[in-house]
């Protein structure tokens, strides 16, 4: 489990993390989410021990990090780092080694990705060739080519293609199966809501949402709902509220945290025939948009 505690980070007079309490179990994908300045990357860099609190604590499996912990910890920047004029495999092979790796070892780790990622045909060519979807790619093999116990992804997907994006969320899910933690900060929320369990949201660097995802959508979202009837739509206008609308044989609305879909039913039940009922969750998007948006400002 990661741990941070009251962890509080000011750069000049500029608070980017302010008094954080998060714990990020083992064997979850976590999905640290925020607006652009939340302190998000502040956050993971500090996890990393990149950079260091100015107060609270942070510890990992119940220690303060240390170079042999560092090692089982896998970590894609936002910003690509690779050097541009290096080889594609020799610049994996070397951050392999760097974490732990023997050059053994470590060709063949880089050999399997190369071509799980389909890249072996460009194993001698040089970064600065590669498409910027390809370099993200080779990105993420360091990150993950030492097998790290903890992964820390900030916007993985970016410059990716679908079927590569596909590519990345099944061996995330992998390794999450083989009991290893995964940290996210990305923007595209649909890729958050349908791989973590737990989120935290943060906003000015305080932590305005967390918690398990399911749990959140239940007791933050709003449902939306439609109901196919047959029958007299005048049979049902004093039933319609405010931001509920109606047409010739659907009734659509969103449900308020004291109304239930039943309680809806029953009611058009007993004056028209209901053909068809859908019950739209809330999305994970909507609900960042209106807690970041509600806000007070900092």
């Amino acid at each position: 489990m990661i741990v941070l505690s009251t962890v509080t980070k000011t750069f000049n007079k500029t608070v980017a993390v302010d008094k954080l309490d998060l714990e990020i179990p083992a064997g979850s994908i976590f999905g640290l989410l925020g607006p652009n300045g939340a302190g998000k990357t502040t956050t993971i860099r500090m996890i990393m021990n990149i950079i260091r609190p100015d107060h609270g604590e942070i510890r990992i499996g119940g220690k303060f990090i240390t170079d042999e912990i560092y090692r089982r910890i896998g970590y894609l920047p936002e910003e690509r780092g690779l050097y541009q004029k290096s080889k594609l495999k020799e610049t994996i092979v070397y951050f392999a080694t760097l974490k732990g790796l023997s050059r053994t070892a470590a060709v063949q780790q880089t050999d399997y990705y190369l071509k799980k990622f389909n890249l072996t045909g460009y194993a001698e060519r040089k970064i600065e060739e590669l498409s910027k979807g390809n370099q993200q790619k080779v990105q993420f093999i360091i990150a993950i080519v030492h097998q790290p116990e903890i992964i820390i992804l900030d916007e993985p997907f970016a410059g990716l293609d679908p079927i590569n994006q596909l590519l990345l969320k099944q061996i995330i899910t992998e390794f999450q199966a083989d009991g290893k933690t995964v940290i996210f900060s990305a923007h595209q929320m649909e890729q958050i809501e349908k791989l973590c369990s737990r989120i935290c949201l943060i906003n000015a660097g305080r932590r305005i949402l967390y918690g398990d995802l399911k749990e959140i959508k239940k007791n933050y979202g709003v449902k939306k709902f439609k109901i196919q009837f047959e029958g007299e739509k005048s049979q049902l206008t004093d039933l319609i509220r405010e931001a509920w609308t109606i047409n010739d044989s659907v009734i659509s609305g969103s449900l308020s945290h004291t109304t239930e879909i039943n309680d809806i039913l029953k009611k058009v039940i007993a004056r028209v025939t209901v053909t068809h009922v859908d019950i739209e969750e809330p999305s994970l998007e909507q609900i960042f948009i209106d807690l970041v948006k509600g806000a007070p400002d900092q």
